[in-house]
């Protein structure tokens, strides 16, 4: 990820109601936070705000940077990894959020990030992520008309920017986002997502020594298959 391209996500992806629901997860008493693939520190940075003791994990350095960049990142540990660097029974809630899940395509790789944050959690530790819902089909919004917008940079500069779905195969969907800048620079940032079951999810919870406490389908605590979030929304514990 190119400067520019961290430029956008923080942009593309204000607070939102997600990043509500999750900070709700965590409560307001201080405990041990894990954000699994933290990105540029949007969620990060708010947790260790509200108190709780923080850790943000990055595989790509440009986030990770961009989030050490910023106001209050000195609260928070940082580490440039995966879960395979956590250390084991550090922690008392661990997140995945903006669909980081469907980031880990491969099932053995799944499994293994699950069974590291397994690891990482205390007994009764609550693990809480979201990954949308495949009957949602909610990549068939992914089109260039209809997801045609334009982005404001801290800067002023207005950049024009649309997706492109390119293949939906064997529960993956790619993608395009294309970025257009006044100066002529034209960017592409290319993605691969993994479509899985509700009940793909609790297998694999399941295997893994989480017992899944309740499965959403928005971001108002909405049943699966309701409204219009289109997400599947897991919140488990760490068992004994």
């Amino acid at each position: 990820m190119t400067d520019r391209l961290a430029a956008l996500y923080d942009v593309e992806n204000a607070w939102g109601r997600d990043d509500e629901f999750f900070l709700g997860v965590a409560g307001s008493a201080p405990t041990r936070v894990l954000d699994l693939g933290c990105g540029t520190g949007r969620l990060t940075l708010a947790l260790a705000a509200a108190g709780h003791t923080v850790t943000g994990v990055e595989p790509l350095r440009t986030s990770l940077d961009a989030a050490r960049a910023k106001p209050g990142a000195d609260r928070i540990a940082w580490i440039h990894g995966t879960s395979a660097d956590l250390p084991a029974a550090a922690y008392d809630v661990a997140l995945l959020t903006s669909h980081v899940a469907q980031e880990i395509r491969d099932d053995d790789e799944w499994a293994r990030t699950l069974a590291d944050l397994r690891r990482a959690l205390a007994d009764g530790g609550r693990l809480a992520f979201d990954s949308r819902d495949p009957s949602a089909r909610r990549w068939e919004r992914w089109t260039p008309a209809a997801s045609r917008r334009r982005l404001a940079l801290p800067d002023g500069t207005a950049v024009d920017a649309w997706t492109e779905l390119t293949e939906v195969r064997d529960g993956l969907v790619r993608y395009r986002h294309h970025y257009q800048f006044p100066d002529g620079e034209a960017l592409c940032s290319r993605g691969t997502l993994r479509f899985r079951t509700e009940a793909e999810l609790r297998a694999s919870l399941a295997d893994a020594g989480f017992t899944v406490e309740r499965v959403c389908g928005g971001w108002a605590g909405e049943p699966v298959g309701t409204g219009d979030d289109g997400e599947l929304i897991v919140i488990a514990r760490a068992a004994p």
